[in-house]
């Protein structure tokens, strides 16, 4: 596990001379790795060469240094998982690492759209998202990205930035996995008590509700998902928004096409942010 962007710089180079026609995938997380991480590893194995996992807990990412501290880390865990699945490199840098002055550091900055959903709740999430993002890519210069496609938002924004700072990343998305109560895996799901996730479960069935409706139209769709919702006390509903895949933007009352429904709820204390694709017409 290398903590220092000198000694990543180092390792890298080192691989890239063994192997100069080798490619390199990159997975970016904040510890506490899961199921679905699991997922993405496997993903970047088959298409690329070398395998680069970075664990930093952005604190760009949190409204307070409270919040973030408060993120759960299962550091025994996370080394086994990555042990497990031969991972080639690990990045694992401190906040002073990263960042020489935390407090008046160069952001990128992710626009009107870095705003909306998420960003609408956490106005702070997608410029500190996308700024320890580009910070990755400088270090690593991976030829591939891998995202799940639990935050579709977050997949959007990398994309965007990559095309418009003319990088030469691959992105490659992994389906979001699922327990059997159909919640995507997450670190939280383990903090909640049974009635509070019982109650979590309505999430994905909202999101069903919304796919099974929109063959009439888009409002018919939002109807469906709230109507699943109804009743359920323990939900604090944050958005429930319809998009367009290509903008990002929501879609007009006559919208026909693909489509993503996009869910965010608060239980037990705890955010969770789902989605779906749908067709509508």
């Amino acid at each position: 596990m290398i903590s220092t962007t000198a000694g990543l710089r180092a390792r890298l180079a080192e691989r890239r001379a063994e192997a100069p026609e080798s490619t390199v995938a990159l997975i970016s997380t904040i510890g506490a790795l899961h199921d679905g991480h699991r997922d993405l590893i496997r993903t970047a194995r088959e298409t690329a060469d070398i395998v680069v996992v970075s664990m930093f807990l952005n604190p760009l990412r949190f409204r307070t240094a409270a919040d973030a501290q408060a993120y759960p880390r299962t550091p025994e865990a996370d080394r086994a998982l990555l042990a497990d699945l031969d991972v080639d490199v690990v990045f694992a840098p401190t906040t002073a690492e990263m960042f020489a002055d935390l407090s008046s550091t160069t952001k990128i900055s992710a626009g009107d759209l870095g705003l909306r959903y998420e960003g609408r709740s956490r106005p702070f999430y997608f410029d500190g998202l996308l700024t320890v993002e580009a910070k990755l890519f400088s270090l690593v210069r991976p030829d591939i990205a891998v995202y799940g496609l639990r935050d579709r938002q977050r997949v959007f924004l990398v994309e965007r930035m990559i095309r418009d700072l003319f990088w030469d990343i691959d992105v490659v998305t992994v389906d979001t996995v699922r327990d059997d109560a159909g919640l995507p895996v997450s670190s939280r799901i383990a903090l909640l008590d049974e009635a509070d996730r019982v109650a979590a479960a309505r999430l994905p069935v909202a999101l069903e509700a919304a796919a099974a409706n929109a063959d009439r139209n888009v409002d018919a769709c939002i109807a469906a998902a709230q109507g699943a919702l109804m009743g359920e006390s323990r939900i604090t509903l944050d958005y429930l928004n319809v998009v367009d895949p290509a903008t990002f933007l929501p879609v007009d009352e006559g919208h026909a096409g693909p489509a993503l429904a996009l869910i965010a709820a608060t239980v037990g204390g705890h955010r969770f942010i789902d989605n779906t694709e749908i067709y509508i017409g």
